[in-house]
C-alpha cells in the first residue's frame, strides 16, 4: 500500500490489537478513541474503575496495575482471547509527584519508577515476546521533555523518563530485528489528571505551566494522540529508537 492511499485510508488501524495502557483518562483514553475510530481492536488497561466506561464493540477493558507482573501478562492474554493477536503497545500509564528529593521518602519514589519505568518494561516484554512470532508490531512509549531535562522537584519523575527514553532505544535495537519498531513521544505540558494528586486543580496547573513554553499553551490529550497513532502506523515505518517530541518547543528553549 502507497503512503498516500495510507493516508487517505479512513481506518488505516482495521483489523489491528492494540493495547493502551493509563486508558481511562487523559492522553491514553483519547489514544483509545483515536486508534479506535481507525479500525483498531483495543485492550484499555487502567488501575482507575473509569476505565469500564470505554467498553464497547472492539474495546475491552481491564482495571490492572502496570507495576504488577502479571498484568502485563494478563493483558496480552485478554488481547489474545478476545482479538487473537496483537500489533500495538502504547505505554501510556504514569505518575508524578512534585517533592524535593530531600522530602521523599523511599516509597514515593519505588512507586513512580515501578509505574513509569518498570511497567513500560513489563509491558514491552510480554508484547514482544507475542509480537515476535508474527514478525511484526510498533510500541509507542509516552514520555516527557523530562526524558532529556529537568527542574526542582521532579526527580523521581524525570528518573522514570530518562529510564523510559533509553528503555525505548534499547528496546528499539532489540527488537527491530523481527520487523517491530519501538519509538516514543517526549510529550510536554498536556491538560490531563495527572498532578490532581498534588495540586488543588490539576489542569489548570499544567495549563499554566505550559503558556511558558514557546507555543504559549499547554495541549490537548488529542494533540499528543495524533503522534501516537503516527508512530503506530506505517506512516513511521523508518523511525526505529525515535523520541519524537512533541512539547511545544519546550525542549528546545533555552531560558
Amino acid at each position: 500500500m502507497s503512503n498516500a492511499t495510507h493516508a487517505s485510508h479512513p481506518q488505516p488501524f482495521a483489523g489491528q490489537v492494540a493495547i493502551v495502557t493509563g486508558a481511562a483518562s487523559g492522553i491514553g483514553r483519547a489514544t483509545t478513541a483515536l486508534l479506535h475510530q481507525r479500525g483498531a481492536n483495543i485492550v484499555a488497561i487502567s488501575l482507575e474503575q473509569e476505565v469500564r466506561d470505554l467498553e464497547c464493540p472492539g474495546i475491552v477493558s481491564l482495571v490492572a496495575d502496570v507495576a504488577d507482573e502479571a498484568s502485563a501478562t494478563q493483558a496480552v492474554e485478554t488481547a489474545m482471547r478476545h482479538f487473537g493477536h496483537l500489533d500495538i503497545l502504547v505505554n501510556n500509564a504514569g505518575i508524578i509527584t512534585n517533592k524535593a528529593v530531600v522530602d521523599m521518602t523511599l516509597d514515593e519514589w519505588n512507586r513512580i519508577l515501578a509505574v513509569n519505568a518498570t511497567g513500560a518494561f513489563l509491558f514491552a516484554r510480554e508484547s514482544l515476546r507475542q509480537m515476535m512470532s508474527s514478525g511484526k508490531g510498533a510500541i509507542v512509549n509516552v514520555g516527557s521533555y523530562a526524558c532529556y531535562q529537568t527542574f526542582p522537584s521532579i526527580a523521581a519523575y524525570a528518573a522514570s523518563k530518562g529510564a523510559l527514553a533509553q528503555l525505548t532505544r534499547t528496546l528499539a535495537l532489540e527488537a527491530i530485528p523481527y520487523g517491530i519498531r519501538v519509538n516514543a513521544v517526549g510529550s510536554g505540558d498536556v491538560i490531563t489528571n495527572i498532578a490532581n494528586r498534588i495540586h488543588p486543580d490539576g489542569q489548570a496547573f499544567l495549563a499554566g505551566h505550559g503558556a511558558g513554553s514557546p507555543i504559549g499553551r499547554a495541549a490537548q490529550p488529542e494533540e499528543i494522540a495524533e503522534v501516537i497513532a503516527f508512530l503506530a502506523s506505517e506512516q513511521a515505518s523508518y523511525l526505529v529508537g525515535s523520541v519524537v517530541m512533541a512539547d511545544g518547543g519546550m525542549s528546545v528553549a533555552i531560558k
